[in-house]
């Protein structure tokens, strides 16, 4: 079996709870258990942020075109200020982010960055006093170093520099591979910017936005430095108007003047049968050969994640369901989603599986926990890998650990309804 790291530690997994009892040890799953705090009550303190970025020990996620830089597949490389100094500036934080915004300028690129947090574990980090109370850890950021506009040649000498050290820049989503702590800072990362970069421009007016709150919000400037024309002011339909003002947003008005990123939420879940016996698995067209997982899908608007589970569920297998429960959750930074994991109870009457209303599945079937488990063992794999070693051509394959479709399947087999665990 391919070798996958290990999953994160849940929060305080020794601590004895009435809750704990009741439901049992609480379930983390890949790309979360991050070690940072993320401290966003600092995001707005230039203060600290200029003190964090040059830090000695500060640590910057380099992603060109989302790709992180690496040292293989299994390890993260993280830049230092020194690094990064040509294409940031000395210090973007300089100055209180109200005049920032009062001197944006459209015509001047500037290279997304994001504090992610501090990592308090760590020693000899930045320390900062905040509401009478002292935070000190390692600062990390993100910043996207892809090469366009007027910091294209920035961008390029960073790379070539980075690639220099015999590092190398990760594509694609091979990374379920590196240590449960560095994933969940990638996918922080790497879902800001990625959010960052598909927003340039306002939903409301099409005017260009400018990133504040240390990379974690965008705002729509009411002015533009760029439209300075050596003109005070002018003459429009009457009014007298600054140049460089830009035309009226709603975003502008009321508390509604700022964008946050967007969360996608989405359900995946392990249906069993109404006797407990079976559980329910698709596949769509693209995948491997003999390779099933979970039904998923989106959350729909003023629609509950109990509600989202039935309908999914009915739409493509055709399969109605009674009781659902939620069972984990996990960020998937592909682009901006939470996976909200369920497992759900056919009814006695809803087990038949008709694929007519939703064409995205070519499969659905149901097959035995005993089966389930046996695939768990020797059958799992990442969509773009080969079979681990003592799989048997033709059977069952499913997901690997890193994802939380393989574990609301082992949860099931392992006797998450109360019967005995098959594994």
């Amino acid at each position: 079996m391919p070798e996958y790291p290990q999953l994160p530690e849940p929060a305080q997994p020794d601590l004895d709870s009435m809750l704990s009892r009741k439901f049992g040890k609480e379930i983390a799953n890949y790309f979360s258990g991050s070690p940072l705090n993320r401290v966003s009550f600092l995001r707005t303190d230039h203060a600290f942020l200029s003190k964090a970025l040059v830090h000695p020990t500060a640590s910057f996620l380099l992603l060109k075109d989302l790709a992180p830089l690496v040292q293989d597949e299994t390890k993260l490389e993280f830049a230092s200020y020194k690094d990064v100094t040509s294409l940031i500036g000395q210090n973007p934080f300089s100055k209180e982010e109200a005049q920032i915004i009062s001197e944006y300028d459209s015509s001047v690129m500037v290279p997304i960055l994001v504090f992610l947090g501090l990592d308090e574990q760590k020693r000899n980090g930045v320390e900062h006093l905040h509401a009478s109370n002292t935070f000190s850890g390692v600062p990390y950021f993100a910043l996207d170093i892809t090469p366009k506009g007027s910091i294209e040649t920035q961008a390029n000498t960073l790379i070539k520099d980075m690639q220099g050290r015999g590092l190398t820049f990760l594509e694609g989503r091979h990374h379920m591979k590196l240590s449960a702590q560095e994933a969940a800072i990638y996918a922080q990362g790497r879902s800001f910017v990625d959010w960052n970069s598909r927003n340039p421009f306002c939903a409301q007016c099409g005017q260009p936005t400018f990133s504040i709150n240390a990379g974690t919000k965008r705002t729509c400037p009411p002015t533009d430095m760029s439209l300075v024309a050596g003109v005070a002011d002018t003459t429009t339909e009457g009014k007298r108007v600054k140049l460089r003002e830009r035309p009226p947003c709603a975003t502008r008005k009321g508390i509604h003047n700022i964008a946050f990123p967007r969360t996608d939420a989405t359900v995946i879940m392990a249906v069993v049968s109404h006797d407990s016996h079976r559980i329910l698995i698709g596949r769509q067209k693209r995948w491997p050969q003999h390779w099933y997982s979970t039904l998923a899908g989106f959350v729909e608007p003023a629609e509950s994640i109990e509600e989202a589970v039935r309908r999914e569920v009915w739409e493509e297998a055709g399969v109605n369901l009674g009781r659902v429960v939620v069972h984990s959750t996990q960020p998937w930074p592909y682009p901006a989603n939470l996976m909200i994991g369920a497992i759900a109870q056919a009814t006695p009457d809803g087990e038949n599986i008709a694929l007519k209303n939703d064409p995205e599945l070519e499969d659905a079937k149901w097959v035995a926990i005993e089966e389930i488990a046996e695939a768990l063992k020797v059958g799992t794999s990442g969509l773009g890998e080969e079979p681990p070693e003592g799989y048997k051509e033709g059977g069952l394959r499913l997901p690997p650990p890193t994802a939380i479709a393989n574990q609301l399947l082992r949860a099931i087999a392992d006797g998450f309804l109360g019967s005995e665990s098959k594994l």
